[in-house]
C-alpha cells in the first residue's frame, strides 16, 4: 500500500518495499528560538534557508509549522507556505491543528501534500478529515484521543483502527493515511519505547497502512540524545515503519544505513551516493 504524495517537481512515495522516507523536521518554531523570530520579524529568508538545507541534506518531505504565540496562524501559514513552495520542489507536510490554517493554506500546496495531523479525538476528525478529503490530500493519524496518548499498544491500534473507519466513511482510502504510533520519554516511563514498537508491529499487522515516526521525544530528559534516537528508528523500522520526522542533516546516513541493512538500497547505492555528499 503506498502512499503517494507530490510537490511542485518531485514526488514522495511512502511504501513498505521502498526507503525509508524523511520529513524535514526543522521549520518548527518550538525549541528554535532563531525560527520563532523569523516568525514574528516576518523574515521569510530564513525559513527558506531552512528549506533548501533540509533537501539537500536528504528530505523527501518538509514539515512546515507556524505555531508561536500570539501569532495569527490563519494568516502566517499560507505566507510561509508560499515561500517554502517557492523555493524548494518537494511535497509539504502541513504541521497544524487549526482547521482554518489549513482551510486557508492547502489550495496553496502544489501537487498532493500531506496534513500533520488528525487524532481520535471527536473535534479533531470532525474539522480535519473534511478537509483532507476536499483537498484530495493524505493525512497523518495520531494514536492519541480526548484521554491523551495511551500507555499500551491496544488501546492506540484501537485508536488508529478509529481513524481508518471515520476517514473511510468520507471516501479517503487508507493508503492516505499514515499512522503515527507516538513515543513518549523512556527517561520518564521505561516501556514507552515497547509501547510505541508494539504498536508499530500490531499496525503493520493489523491495517498495512505506512507508519510515521517522530523519534526524538524517545530520548527527552537524558544524555546522548543522539545515539537513543537513533537505536530507536533503527528498531521501529525494523518493525514496519517506513517514514520519520527528523533532522535530515543529522540523521540521514543512518537512514541511509538502514535501508541498506533491510534490502532496500540494491547494491548500496543510495547509501554510497549520500555518503558522497558529506564534507570530509
Amino acid at each position: 500500500m503506498d502512499t503517494v504524495l507530490e510537490g511542485k517537481g518531485r514526488e514522495a512515495r511512502i511504501s513498505p518495499e521502498g526507503p525509508i522516507i524523511i520529513i524535514g523536521e526543522s521549520i518548527n518554531p518550538t525549541g528554535r528560538r532563531r525560527l520563532a523570530d523569523a516568525y514574528l520579524e516576518g523574515n521569510l529568508e530564513y525559513v527558506r534557508q531552512l528549506a533548501g538545507r533540509q533537501v539537500e541534506a536528504g528530505a523527501d518531505l518538509l514539515d512546515v509549522n507556524v505555531g508561536v504565540p500570539g501569532l495569527d496562524e490563519v494568516e502566517l501559514l499560507p505566507r510561509v507556505i508560499k515561500a517554502v513552495a517557492s523555493t524548494v520542489d518537494v511535497p509539504l507536510c502541513l504541521d497544524s491543528a487549526n482547521a482554518q490554517a489549513l482551510a486557508a493554506a492547502l489550495p496553496l500546496v502544489p501537487g498532493k501534500p500531506m496534513v500533520n495531523s488528525v487524532s481520535g479525538e471527536e473535534s479533531s476528525l470532525t474539522s480535519i478529515l473534511p478537509l483532507i478529503k476536499d483537498r484530495g490530500a493524505a493525512v497523518v493519524a495520531l494514536t492519541m484521543d480526548e484521554h491523551g496518548i495511551p500507555s499500551d499498544a491496544e488501546t492506540r491500534v484501537a485508536i488508529a483502527g478509529k481513524i481508518l473507519e471515520r476517514a473511510a466513511r468520507l471516501g479517503i482510502g487508507p493508503e492516505d493515511v499514515v499512522v503515527d504510533p507516538l513515543v513518549l520519554s523512556v527517561g520518564a516511563d521505561t516501556n514507552a519505547g515497547v509501547a510505541t514498537l508494539r504498536t508499530i508491529e500490531w499496525i503493520h499487522r493489523e491495517f498495512g497502512v505506512n507508519i510515521n515516526l517522530g523519534a526524538s521525544n524517545v530520548s527527552f530528559g537524558l544524555p546522548g540524545r543522539h545515539t537513543i534516537n537513533e537505536a530507536f528508528l533503527a528498531l521501529a523500522a525494523g518493525l514496519g515503519a517506513n517514514c520519520v520526522i527528523t533532522d535530515p542533516m543529522k540523521h540521514t546516513l543512518m537512514i541511509r544505513a538502514i535501508d541498506l541493512l533491510l534490502g532496500k538500497d540494491a547494491f548500496a547505492a543510495r547509501y554510497i551516493r549520500h555518503f558522497r555528499t558529506l564534507p570530509e
